[in-house]
């Protein structure tokens, strides 16, 4: 045998080794790959953040909703106006009545499937609720909003839907559009590539592709984005291998709720579900003929056709999606050529609906409870106490008052920011919250973060520990006279009043009211710095704070939603309830899982704290917060307190009426001074603010063991009207002995009863 014999025989023999070798290795390979795609795609097959709802609305006969301000939150659930009502999402209004097709909606409590109601208004708001069968209604729920989600770190965000959920045409138009022998090809679809290679080179551009949907499956739930060809072969072995092992409509479905269709900040928007809402704010099943065709349209790139960043381009893109469902017989060529001339008719804003301050206190109750993979992976349903209508008033409030105060500011680059938390003082529940001017954006949390010096707003507290030691009520006199107090180390404090005036003896009344800080120091010193430092815990600090005699003007770091703690418990009369976000929490299923349950636990005498709040009225009404009147009406009650930090660093304002507490700062993020006092920048928020949620007075009862009394506000000396110029009434313990103006009576207490006996009798015979 011949050298060259040897060697054919000794290169054929590595070559068949080498091929062996080759099928091996792409057996395990191919068998890997099958091992991966099958149990990831059995076992899935998302993560499912969790979703985050508002509270319902509830309506019912005496709520004092216009019909204007009910279409209104339609309008913000996405409920359409029409002529009938043939689809759930839709609402008809005829003159004072609403006639709704209310959509299916889960709710804590049972699940409401779609109904049609009709809603009569009056000029005092809603009068009747009826089916349509004519039945009166005694209360009837709106569907809770979504208001967010809460999605791993990667940002994956969706909301999956059944294929019962999905409108016929969205998996008609996909393969139209995308892959036209989908329900024929095995996977890769050699014959579309060559078909998009050839009108790509003709177009000089690139116009079609040529990957099948199981292969943009592939792509998008298993591998990454790099352009590469190993990358490409593995994309179409796994296409092959998913066609082998699942049933179409299993692919179409999982196609539909995986495809990437849009991005929102850090949220990646996947599934036809969420993009659903995500542009056009209502569920998938609602959708017309030209919205389903965008979504469609917006498959191709959704970066590149952006509704809202490229209109012209989506819109290019969506008449071409419509033209083709004609000319392919999908849809009729008169309803393509209508739906042509719709306009996009996307949301105004990317964030419409979403209220990232609001979840991300909401993600911090829950993960006190839930591992983060629970929150993020399993479906949750959250039920929170947000109220829209609040929140977008909160952040109205906030946002156009910033604009206006930017005025004031030559330096452009550096805005002024806020904060508000809104609460029901009742319940605890917190209704809404604004962490800063772009309220639509993630970011730093200035509502829950910002830890800035709550100056005057710490007053109050030294008030309480005042009054509960008994020995001071609100007409006992405090000296509001310089002091000096030696600090640890040697040196000196020596505050001052705002004015830079020191008043002599006043009523403590006045000195909360006009937040005299000269009165306040003698007044805290004497009751003790330690207690009014547990008097703050008590109310709801989760620290003591360091009781140094700066705490008594306000020397002391706090978040907005921390100051709403401190004066919930006021607003609640002494009764600490935790702030909430959350109520309930259900299963994917759901289930009820866990419920946050009303926690109250009294933390200072009611009569106490009565006492207190009507000197807090004080403040508003003829104090530092007196301005609150020129936006609220004067018959309104309401109670609370500005607060200004040293050089003018941070304005506040926290006060309550009968039904909300509020608090708002406003301050640069850089700490540098604004120039504003409490009243004159966080005070005409919270009295926007207010005057826009239509305020109940504050009310309480006034307690067995207290009785009211007028005296004269500068001296403090009880004086009934008429007697003096400048009276205020008050609320002082029935066996006070209080210092009588000469010539007002000699027993002012029972003078006072007898007047105000007359009165009632007065109005009784009128």
């Amino acid at each position: 045998m011949s050298r060259t014999s040897r060697r054919t025989r000794r290169l054929r023999r590595v070559l068949i080794l080498v091929a062996l070798l080759a099928i091996i290795a792409d057996a395990i390979f191919v068998f890997y790959l099958d091992r991966r795609v099958t149990s990831q795609f059995e076992g899935r097959r998302w993560t499912l953040p969790a979703q985050v709802f508002a509270q319902p609305l509830e309506l019912y006969a005496g709520l004092g909703l216009s019909v204007d301000a009910l279409e209104a939150e339609l309008a913000r659930l996405q409920y359409t106006r029409a002529s009938d009502l043939t689809r759930p999402g839709t609402y008809r209004r005829r003159g004072s009545r609403l006639d709704i097709a209310a959509r299916r909606a889960q709710f804590v409590d049972e699940v409401r499937e779609a109904r049609t109601i009709s809603v009569i208004t009056g000029s005092g708001g809603v009068t009747r609720l009826v089916d349509m069968n004519g039945t009166q209604l005694p209360i009837f729920r709106l569907d809770p909003l979504l208001i967010g989600s809460i999605f791993p770190i990667h940002g994956e965000d969706r909301i999956v839907v059944t294929p019962q959920e999905v409108p016929p045409l969205l998996p008609t138009a996909l393969m139209v559009v995308e892959d036209r022998r989908f329900e024929t090809h095995h996977g890769v679809d050699l014959e579309a590539i060559l078909r998009a290679a050839w009108v790509n080179v003709r177009a000089g551009a690139i116009e079609q592709g040529g990957s099948t949907l199981t292969q943009q499956l592939v792509r998008s739930y298993f591998l990454d984005e790099r352009q590469t060809l190993w990358r490409k072969i593995k994309e179409a072995v796994m296409a092959v291998i998913l066609e082998a092992r699942f049933e179409k409509a299993d692919l179409m479905n999982a196609y539909i709720n995986e495809i990437y269709l849009g991005q929102d900040g850090q949220r990646a928007i996947h599934g036809f579900g969420l993009a659903s809402q995500f542009y056009f704010g209502k569920p998938l099943n609602e959708l017309s003929l030209s919205e389903i065709a965008l979504l469609v349209a917006i498959v191709r790139g959704p970066s590149y056709y952006d509704p809202r960043k490229h209109p012209e381009r989506a819109l290019a893109r969506r008449d071409l999606v419509l033209k083709l469902l004609s000319d392919f017989g999908a849809v009729g060529e008169a309803d393509a050529r209508k739906a042509i001339k719709q306009p996009l008719e996307v949301t105004a804003s990317v964030t419409a609906g979403y209220y990232p301050a609001y979840l991300d206190f909401v993600r911090r109750t829950l993960r006190r409870d839930y591992r983060e993979e629970d929150l993020t992976e399993a479906g949750l349903k959250i039920f929170t106490s947000l109220d829209p209508r609040v929140q977008a008033t909160a952040e109205r409030a906030l946002v156009d008052e910033l604009k206006r105060l930017d005025q004031r500011y030559k330096e452009k680059q550096v805005l002024l920011e806020g904060a508000t938390v809104v609460t029901a003082p009742q319940s605890g529940d917190v209704v809404a919250i604004v962490g800063g001017r772009q309220t639509g954006l993630d970011g730093f949390n200035r509502a829950l973060d910002a830890k800035r010096s709550i100056g005057s707003l710490a007053k109050p507290v030294v008030y309480l520990a005042a009054l509960e030691t008994g020995r001071y009520n609100a007409a006992s006199l405090i000296d509001d006279a310089p002091i000096e107090v030696k600090l640890p180390g040697g040196k000196l404090w020596r505050p001052e009043n705002f004015t830079h005036q020191a008043h002599g003896l006043v009523p403590l009344t006045r000195a909360l009211a006009d937040s005299l800080n000269l009165a306040t120091v003698h007044l805290g010193l004497d009751v003790g710095v330690p207690k009014v430092a547990q008097t703050f815990t008590r109310l709801g600090l989760d620290k003591t704070p360091d009781p140094n005699p700066a705490l008594i003007l306000g020397a002391l770091d706090l978040s907005p939603l921390e100051v709403a703690q401190l004066y919930n418990s006021l607003a609640n009369g002494g009764f600490r309830t935790p702030l909430r976000a959350v109520r309930d929490v259900l299963s994917a299923e759901g289930t009820a899982l866990k419920a946050f349950p009303l926690e109250v636990t009294p933390v200072a005498d009611s009569a106490t704290v009565y006492q207190l709040n009507r000197m807090l009225t004080k403040v508003t009404q003829r104090g530092t917060g007196r301005a609150v009147y020129n936006r609220i009406p004067p018959d309104v009650i309401v109670a609370g307190k500005t607060g200004t930090s040293s050089d003018f660093r941070d304005s506040w304002f926290a006060g309550f009426a009968g039904n909300h507490l509020a608090v708002v700062w406003i301050g640069f993020d850089d700490n540098r001074p604004t120039g504003l006092t409490g009243s004159a920048g966080a005070l005409t928020v919270w009295s926007n603010l207010m005057r826009r949620l239509d305020p109940e007075s504050w009310d309480a009862t006034l307690p067995e063991s207290l009785t009211e009394v007028w005296i004269e506000y500068p001296t403090g000396l009880v004086a009934n009207p008429g007697c003096a110029d400048d009276v205020v009434s008050i609320a002082v313990p029935k066996d006070s002995e209080l210092p009588i103006k000469p010539g007002c009576g000699e027993d002012p207490l029972s003078d006072f009863a007898e007047r105000t006996r007359q009165w009632l009798e007065g109005i009784i015979r009128q």
